[in-house]
């Protein structure tokens, strides 16, 4: 393409998922002149993003209901009608999942591209006229090569029809994905044509300084969001590394952390210990690296990289470990109370959260789990444990089995033990010495989080284990 930068007046995202849907809110909101579709196939979850009820959109960010409500059949719309979407539309966001190859070549470690390949199949039958293809979903390094060559295609067969292709990966942390939206660090947009590279800086434009706005080769900017990804978890198993030397020394991993965190070179951030990193992207993301590192022939890199994944798991394994050994040998039989289930607060994202690893290993040793979670529905926990809430506790037959939990009241009474494994704000405020009556003794909290106060737990006459706390018991 050449010549002046092209006015984007439609903007169409395939995709109305955690990534899509934010992001095309707050475009929409920041750029009331442009019209923005989100479209998917799923119709419940379309559905639930039309629901006049904002408190039921499909996904839970703070602030974003509010985001919704103001543009919502104004300039932004959501809609099944993908055909149509994506021909009225002068930009198309790629937006879908990709997840973690289960079977085939790379699986385990290699990213499963067949929903981008659909959507660029969609996008080369149905696009009208110039159409400016944006990769919002994480993806390997070179994937735009693929899309390119169907585009090309396409292109070929209608001359009415070209096409740019853009990568723009998404820097949001669930939680705080709309204040991230609305004033990030950064905006990355990697491509070979001017004119688009600068058509998607307008709209970011409208609301983010020029000098946020960075702008590369597609292939730098495919490969700086799996590395930006790969360096915070890296620095996650890191850190729990440590905690788990100081639980061995007697030592603060929260003192260590202050201490190494003054550091200029090192800074403060990430360097919370907790059960381990979770969520959409860190895992997938290291595991397709250390996939692309062994297909170049870098097997020492390869190594590395999954090193920081093979740390994660064994922090989620070693907390199960923890429980069991500290409750006598054996949670058989043993009400558990699991306040938590999220990968982390503010989110009702369960995609790889520690706890799901952390229950299924309580599970495998016969525990009772009493599981509450503020936001995540008990389908999801149904899902993600591969197993149904059980209507009765098991006795001592066992079998481990879970049961919902209607508050923290009801999760913990009667529980031997109480696992902290959301940071959810309200775990930060519990009462104590009202909770610990409820609880057969001898008890224990094993804190995954560190959000209680020692000395209040410990107070009550309950035993506490903190993550990163030499001072056990």
């Amino acid at each position: 393409m050449t010549g002046s930068v092209p006015a984007i007046r439609t903007i169409c995202c395939i995709g109305a998922g955690y990534v899509g849907g934010p992001t095309m809110a707050v475009i929409a909101d920041r750029c009331p002149g442009v019209q923005v579709t989100v479209v998917d196939l799923n119709a419940e979850r379309i559905a639930a993003w039309n629901d006049a009820d904002l408190s039921r959109l499909p996904v839970y960010e703070p602030g974003l209901d509010a985001v919704v409500g103001r543009c919502r059949g104004r300039n932004l719309f959501f809609s099944t009608e993908v055909e149509a979407g994506i021909a009225a539309a002068d930009m198309v966001f790629l937006s879908v999942n990709t997840p973690t190859k289960t079977k085939g070549l790379g699986a385990g470690q290699a990213s499963d591209l067949r929903w981008v390949e659909a959507s660029a199949r969609s996008v080369a039958a149905h696009a009208q006229g110039h159409t400016i293809v944006v990769e919002k979903s994480t993806l390997p390094v070179r994937t735009a090569a693929t899309v390119q060559a169907i585009l090309q295609a396409a292109q070929g067969e209608a001359e009415c029809k070209t096409f740019s292709v853009l990568s723009n990966p998404e820097f949001l942390a669930e939680g705080t994905a709309v204040p991230d939206l609305e004033q990030p660090d950064r905006v990355l947009i990697g491509g070979d044509d001017p004119q688009a590279i600068e058509a998607l800086a307008s709209v970011y434009a409208h609301w983010v300084p020029e000098d946020r706005i960075l702008r590369t080769n597609l292939w730098s900017s495919e490969l700086s969001k799996l590395t930006a990804n790969a360096f915070l978890a890296q620095r996650i198993s890191s850190i729990n590394s440590i905690a788990a030397f100081c639980e061995s020394t007697g030592a603060d991993v929260r003192e260590v952390a202050r201490a190494i965190g003054t550091d200029s070179r090192i800074g403060p951030k990430f360097l919370q210990a907790g059960p381990g990193f979770g969520g959409s992207c860190f895992q997938k993301d290291i595991l397709n690296l250390v996939y692309l590192c062994g297909h170049y022939g870098l097997h020492e890199v390869a190594a590395y990289w999954q090193s920081v994944v093979d740390l994660n798991a064994w922090q989620q394994h070693r907390i199960a470990r923890l429980v069991v050994n500290n409750l006598f040998g054996t949670v058989t039989g043993k009400r558990l109370a699991v306040l938590g289930f999220a990968f982390k607060a503010d989110t009702n994202d369960t995609r790889d959260a520690p706890a799901i690893r952390i229950c299924r290993d309580l599970l495998e040793e016969g525990a009772d789990l009493a599981i509450y979670d503020p936001k995540v529905a008990p389908e999801q926990i149904a899902r993600d444990l591969g197993m149904a809430p059980s209507a009765s506790s098991s006795g001592l037959t066992g079998e481990g089995r879970w049961q919902l939990a209607g508050s923290v009241h009801d999760a913990v009474c009667s529980a031997d033990a109480v696992l902290i494994l959301t940071e959810w704000q309200a775990f930060r405020q519990l009462s104590w010495p009202e909770l610990a009556p409820q609880m057969r003794q001898p008890a224990w909290v094993f804190d995954a989080r560190a959000v209680v106060d020692p000395e209040q737990v410990r107070a009550a006459g309950l035993r506490l284990w903190r993550v990163g706390d030499g001072n056990i018991g």
